[in-house]
């Protein structure tokens, strides 16, 4: 198993003087994750949970929604020519009678650290595949003054960026803003689906009732991983795409970003803010 964290040689400036010392990066190592022994996807991730980011990534890709579709995740061994396990390649096998979807090369299943999935076609992708619908009439309703505290309680909570400052990280919350999961990566798209992985390991989705934050911006990939988990709102500290926005309206996706204190700006699905204890100005 790979490590979460290496070290490496700096030479440091620091007003005006130089010194050398080691310092503490974070691992990033290329994933390869197999479908019934065929190659299926490559995505670059820090090492650990890589079950999870299997299955995780196969919600997200319509492949999977429940615990008991999933037949077993390995790791392949003889990986390399000299068949030693590198622990870089998992392959996943279903369960009997479920259908291997017609995933090919042509959709672009090649992510990288920073974007996740390259090359999504449209919105008919996440229409079509999506199986835990959101209700507009659901009866889920979070605070402003919860969500404005997710940002420091999934800060706090971040133990490898403490050492490296190189982490994307992504938390699933309750209603009354209790932590749940969090995951970290290089990717933020791969914590995402580190989160939803686990859900379905445990037989938990759809993750209706939660809120799903996430460092950095709010991607269209993101929103998509929402939406195919049954997570009805995302929260971004930064800001949202517009294919993010329109994909949240199309779904009825709650969407905030810029998520940082008491500010924040609502995109889509402002029924589930709470919203009338707050003062109203004229725009």
């Amino acid at each position: 198993m790979g490590r979460v964290t290496e070290r490496r040689r700096v030479i440091r400036i620091r007003d005006g003087a130089v010194s050398t010392r080691p310092d503490t990066l974070v691992a990033e190592e290329p994933l390869e994750i197999r479908l019934g022994g065929k190659p299926l996807a490559i995505t670059m991730r820090t090492p650990g949970d890589d079950f999870a980011l299997a299955a995780g990534f196969l919600v997200s890709e319509g492949v999977l929604g429940s615990a008991a579709e999933l037949a077993n995740i390995v790791y392949c061994a003889g990986a390399t020519d000299d068949g030693s396990n590198t622990y870089n390649v998992v392959d996943v096998q279903l369960a009997p009678g479920v259908a291997v979807p017609d995933i090919t090369l042509e959709r672009n299943v090649y992510t990288t650290s920073s974007c996740g999935l390259c090359g999504k076609a449209s919105l008919d992708a996440v229409r079509t595949t999506a199986r835990f619908a959101l209700k507009d009439d659901d009866a889920m309703t979070v605070e402003p003054a919860t969500l404005s505290v997710l940002p420091d309680r999934l800060r706090a909570a971040q133990r490898v960026f403490d050492r490296t400052g190189g982490l994307h990280a992504a938390g699933l919350f309750t209603v009354d803003g209790e932590l749940l999961e969090l995951r970290e990566d290089v990717g933020r798209h791969n914590a995402v689906d580190k989160i939803i992985g686990r859900a379905l390991q445990q037989d938990r989705l759809p993750l209706s009732d939660t809120v799903l934050m996430v460092s950095g911006r709010a991607s269209f990939e993101l929103a998509q991983k929402a939406v195919m988990a049954g997570i009805p709102m995302l929260a971004a500290v930064s800001a949202p795409s517009s294919l993010a926005v329109d994909l949240a309206a199309e779904t009825g996706l709650t969407l905030v970003g810029f998520l940082r204190g008491s500010s924040m700006n609502v995109y889509a699905g402002e029924h589930r803010i709470a919203l009338d204890s707050l003062d109203r100005r004229s725009d």
